[in-house]
């Protein structure tokens, strides 16, 4: 049986998210959370892996304690188990020590053949936790997938898709995958499954819990960037349509303007 780890994350909604003109910090106070979206097209693959092959699926995430509503939202539509990273320690992580938490707590459920990971997250965009997340599991990584064709012998091939086209490759596992949204739409739970999820047991780890965990190695110790403020960019001054009807009279604002910025 394989046994499937799915990294998920809640994040807030970012159309809602609003910056301080002072301090050039997020306002998250009363925006509501929501599960990556990408990641739920990492779920829904893992769950067709399930369908076809069999296995268990795990998911895991780091966050506060609200976070479990992110993991029981994986629970119904699919996942079998939950485990949850949370205390005041991790608080404050990049990416670097975001994915050493989240490989020590893994460890603690045992040893996983994929690791499913979405692209990227929405509020952070950078891309860079599946491949530190495979070179930590000792894991070969298939990123851009869009098909998985093929699991046998402790090898698995997929379709990737690249600028130019698409290829296909082979992997040992254990093998941690990104996905594409296409073929890997998140489903919506039934009424079963979702009642189920409501109730369901996750296991909680904090920096209590974790074999091995060294507290220099996580939260703001343990993570090499620091973004000491957030700003929003100088926007240029708007542009303006020049459009009266007739190209000379265009033409003739169009200069007009360009005298006026000392531009001719």
């Amino acid at each position: 049986m394989l046994k499937i780890l799915v990294c998920v994350k809640q994040i807030p909604d970012i159309d809602l998210v609003r910056m301080d003109p002072e301090t050039g910090n997020l306002i998250r106070t009363g925006v509501p959370t929501l599960t990556n979206p990408l990641d739920l097209n990492a779920l829904e693959a893992a769950v067709q892996v399930k369908e076809r092959y069999g296995g268990e699926i795990t998911l895991i995430t780091m966050g506060p304690p609200m976070a479990e509503s992110t993991l029981r939202e994986g629970l119904a539509v699919g996942g079998d188990r939950a485990v949850l990273i949370t205390g005041r320690p991790f608080g404050g992580a990049d990416t670097l020590s975001t994915s050493y938490a989240i490989v020590k707590a893994a460890d603690m459920e045992g040893l996983f053949d994929l690791i499913f990971c979405g692209k990227e997250s929405q509020d952070g965009a950078t891309g860079q936790m599946a491949s530190q997340l495979a070179e930590r599991f000792d894991a070969a990584q298939i990123s851009c997938c869009c098909s998985i064709d093929g699991i046998a012998d402790g090898k698995i091939r997929a379709t990737r898709t690249l600028e130019t086209g698409r290829e296909i490759v082979e992997a040992t596992l254990p093998c941690l995958i990104t996905v594409e949204k296409e073929n890997f739409y998140g489903r919506l739970p039934n009424l079963k499954a979702y009642l189920e999820a409501k109730t369901a047991a996750i296991t909680t780890y904090t920096e209590n819990d974790i074999e091995g965990l060294d507290l220099e190695k996580i939260g703001v110790p343990g993570s090499g960037t620091i973004v000491p403020k957030i700003y929003p960019p100088e926007l240029p001054e708007p542009g303006r349509m020049i459009r009266t009807g007739s190209p000379k009279t265009d033409v003739s604002e169009l200069l007009k303007l360009l005298a006026e910025k000392d531009a001719i």
